[in-house]
């Protein structure tokens, strides 16, 4: 196997203790660029082996890009960039995410956003999807989501395996039931190898520019979350469940009652994860004392607990469990240092109940980094990557935390 090159390399070690002030200790060292070639939007997902696949958009010059993605067979180091040939329309945009999504099956599936300006939104996009049946050697010709023509804006969508090994997708899409602000919730999933099928709208209204979460649950419970609007003016969190494999969802609740009035959208989605204790999930709001936020639920979203505040600065969470239960959530939040703006990573360790044990900073307040994600790995071991500035350009990092 080829590897990229790398520059430095990095382990993030986590301890149980922390200091008086709540900061864990943690040792950390370096982070590694998967590419020398400036990129943007990380994305990291499994396969069915347990190989990590990391995800972006690689920069071709000032007007157009690609998409690209690494395997890893064990967690530390990643092949060679795979070019996806049929991309060359993405649209890199960091909460539109382009994603990939490896099937039991053994297909590959890479889905990507593309611009589609017209006279109703000059911010419209369209989804695209490319398929692949021999391990990325070679890719189908690239498929629009939807093929209905009332249809001109499909963004902001997230992917997952259903129980039955099909990928399912939900995305924000015009089409509505109403006239009012917003946009509706859809619901799609394969159909063997004939991709995207049987599409449906499943809730609505939400904020037309935030990211989703399609979440399975351990009971094969299939989850979404999305930035809703309430009475034309409040946009806060809510969480629908469907369990009878996506056949009907729940009407939505509010995972927390936020009550934040915007005309406009903050474009940072929520987070979801599970453990034996329940669900939780994590989300900024810019109402009241504005942040993000962490809440739980112990019966499947009927209810939630009252938002604990995670950070006042943070935006863009993200939330994963351990092995052993214990959840991690990450973050980017902006700095002054010297009258200078930086962005930072920070993580922060919860108990299986959700309780706080602590946080601390992965990257240098001197730094520009932002958009972080994750996966879980065996072992208590998580990998994160992110987009680092250097120069004026974007390029990707991923660092390991154990």
């Amino acid at each position: 196997m080829k590897y990229i090159f790398i520059l430095t390399i990095a382990v993030v070690v986590f301890t149980a203790c922390k200091t008086g002030n709540g900061e864990l200790q943690l040792t950390t060292s370096e982070s590694i660029l998967v590419d020398t070639i400036p990129g943007s939007c990380p994305y990291l997902t499994k396969d069915s082996k347990g190989n990590v696949l990391l995800s972006w958009v690689r920069s071709i010059n000032d007007s157009s890009s690609i998409f690209c993605y690494a395997v890893s067979t064990d967690g530390k180091t990643f092949s060679a960039p795979v070019r996806i040939p049929t991309s060359t329309n993405i649209h890199p945009h960091a909460e539109n995410l382009p994603k990939i999504i490896a099937k039991p099956s053994g297909e590959l599936i890479a889905l990507w956003g593309a611009a589609n300006p017209n006279p109703k939104n000059k911010y419209s996009g369209l989804v695209f999807y490319s398929q692949s049946f021999d391990n990325g050697t070679t890719w189908s010709t690239a498929k629009q989501l939807t093929t209905d023509t009332a249809s001109f804006d499909q963004r902001y969508y997230d992917v997952a395996l259903l129980p039955d090994g099909e990928a399912g997708i939900i995305w924000l899409d015009n089409r509505k039931a109403t006239t009012k602000e917003g946009s509706g919730l859809y619901f799609a999933r394969t159909a063997g190898a004939n991709g995207f099928q049987n599409e449906q709208r499943i809730s609505q209204l939400c904020c037309q520019c935030c990211r989703t979460q399609l979440f399975i649950d351990t009971k094969g419970g299939i989850h979404a979350i999305y930035r809703g609007i309430i009475n034309d003016s409040i946009r806060d969190m809510m969480h629908i469940v469907s369990t009878d494999n996506g056949k009907s969802f729940t009407e939505p609740i509010r995972i927390s009652n936020d009550n934040w009035v915007l005309k406009g959208c903050p474009h940072t989605g929520p987070s979801m994860t599970e453990n034996k204790t329940g669900l939780h999930f994590a989300w900024f709001t810019g109402a009241g004392k504005k942040g993000c936020y962490f809440t739980s639920s112990s019966n499947n979203g009927q209810s939630f607990a009252a938002a604990d505040s995670v950070s006042s600065n943070g935006s863009h969470p993200q939330l994963t469990q351990l092995s052993n239960g214990t959840l991690l959530l990450v973050w980017d939040e902006a700095i002054q240092v010297n009258s200078k703006s930086y962005k930072r990573i920070a993580a922060q360790l919860r108990d299986e109940q959700g309780k706080n044990i602590g946080r601390t900073f992965l990257t240098a307040d001197s730094t520009v980094a932002s958009y972080p994600v994750l996966v879980a790995l065996p072992s208590n071991k998580v990998l994160l990557a992110y987009t680092a500035k250097k120069a004026e350009k974007n390029y990707i990092r991923y660092t390991s935390i154990e």
